[in-house]
């Protein structure tokens, strides 16, 4: 019997120790269930307006398992085509601290170098990264930035190619860009070099700006109208003119039947001829990796910049028509994209 009581008294008493180990750790369970979930907070810099948010990015995102609203926050802003206004609203999300800042554009990602040197900066697509000193290299852009870079002189280089094939006649180009930007003066050299063998001249149009402000009508009309005078047989356009001056540059080449090339998608939306060109799908979805390798402690400065790897050519027959061209069928087949 003693034996017994006694052995019962050492059930009892684990079993006590028992019911005070699940109501602590319980009462843990509970305590942090009522603490907020830690977020991360990223800024989101872009030139142009909400409508052109960048799906496959946030897509990116989620498929990473980054979901806004519960495990991060996004703070957005958007330039909505002013280019002046991407300074101000860099230095707003400096100040918030968040944790890091994505930026679309090269003008959007050199707003938010200049606006912080500690906090890290992803590019979505940036033009000749190390050309405009948005880093040290590509292997090793040191500082805080880092992400997804074109070569914009090899990108002119192969549209000068597709031109010539496109319009085997032609015998003088002219292209137009802003000698402000480095990138755009080493496409425009590139431009130059190859057009000697594929039996064209460059005739330069150059509007030298920084800020949508400097670009007055009157001098843009001026510049374009240089190139009817010189019967250029085509514009190519780079890619900030088009974004910036689109719809004027489509009246233009409508107006005196003349084909515009270009390696920015706005070929579409402001009925341009052809357009060669990078996927932005592509470089939006890896652009994302960035986030997420930051986001769990990576620096930029050990993050290697990437070139992208997909291309696409994209062929707006609906233009072809309206000026009276019939696109050859062998650049035709190898349109990746037909708008029709």
């Amino acid at each position: 019997m003693k034996v017994f009581n006694c052995h019962w008294r050492g059930v009892a008493k684990s079993a006590f120790c028992v019911a005070l180990y699940v109501i602590f750790f319980g009462l843990c369970s509970f305590a942090e269930a009522q603490q907020p979930r830690k977020i991360s907070v990223i800024g989101y810099l872009d030139y142009g307006a909400a409508i052109d948010k960048d799906e496959a990015f946030f897509q990116a995102l989620r498929d990473l398992g980054w979901i806004e609203g519960q495990n991060i926050g996004i703070e957005y802003r958007w330039a909505e085509g002013k280019l002046d206004r991407l300074p101000a609203l860099a230095k707003e999300l400096v100040g918030l601290n968040v944790h890091l800042i994505v930026a679309r554009s090269a003008t959007a990602i050199q707003a938010a170098k200049r606006a912080t040197s500690t906090t890290p900066i992803v590019m979505v697509r940036a033009a000749d990264a190390v050309e405009n000193k948005l880093v040290a290299s590509l292997a090793r852009p040191g500082g805080n930035v880092t992400g997804m870079s074109e070569d914009q002189a090899d990108l002119h280089t192969k549209l000068l190619e597709l031109l010539h094939e496109t319009l085997p006649r032609a015998k003088k180009v002219a292209v137009l860009w802003n000698p402000a930007s480095a990138a755009y003066t080493r496409s425009f050299k590139a431009s130059q070099a190859v057009a000697p063998a594929l039996g064209l001249t460059v005739q330069s149009l150059q509007i030298n700006h920084y800020f949508e402000a400097e670009l007055r009508p009157e001098k843009v009309d001026g510049v374009l109208e240089a190139a009817a005078k010189e019967r250029a047989s085509a514009l190519v356009v780079m890619p900030a003119m088009y974004q910036i001056l689109g719809p004027r540059i489509a009246a233009f080449a409508t107006k005196n039947r003349i084909p515009v090339f270009s390696v920015n998608y706005a070929v579409e939306k402001h009925f341009g001829l052809l357009a060669y060109t990078y996927s932005t799908h592509d470089m939006s979805r890896r652009a994302a990796t960035y986030v997420d390798k930051i986001l769990k402690g990576a620096k930029p400065a050990d993050l290697p910049v990437e070139r992208p790897r997909k291309f696409e050519l994209v062929i707006n027959l609906k233009t072809a028509k309206q000026i009276g061209l019939t696109i050859p069928p062998n650049v035709l087949a190898r349109a990746d994209r037909v708008i029709r």
